[in-house]
């Protein structure tokens, strides 16, 4: 039986790919207020629920950047294993 190797943990791009997931959700906020228009009322509210949750979402994902970012430059070298 061969033994599973976990991959080790390369963190070298979190922060650019946080900063991708957070543009990304920004663009579904957009879009989805987009659809709202043209929604009946329970659409309406089921959009802004989750609009909502994509904007905690954002604020965690800012925070995560913000950390990522603080260990890179106090000398974190990206590769963990």
């Amino acid at each position: 039986m061969a033994w599973n190797k976990p991959n080790p943990d390369d963190r070298s791009d979190n922060v650019e790919k946080l900063q991708t997931m957070v543009q990304n959700t920004m663009k579904n906020i957009e879009e989805a207020e987009e659809a709202a228009a043209c929604s009946n009322e329970e659409e309406r509210q089921r959009i802004q629920q989750k609009n909502h949750n994509r904007e905690v979402s954002i604020e965690a994902m800012r925070s995560e950047i913000k950390d990522e970012s603080e260990a890179r430059q106090n000398g974190y070298e990206g590769t963990i294993q």
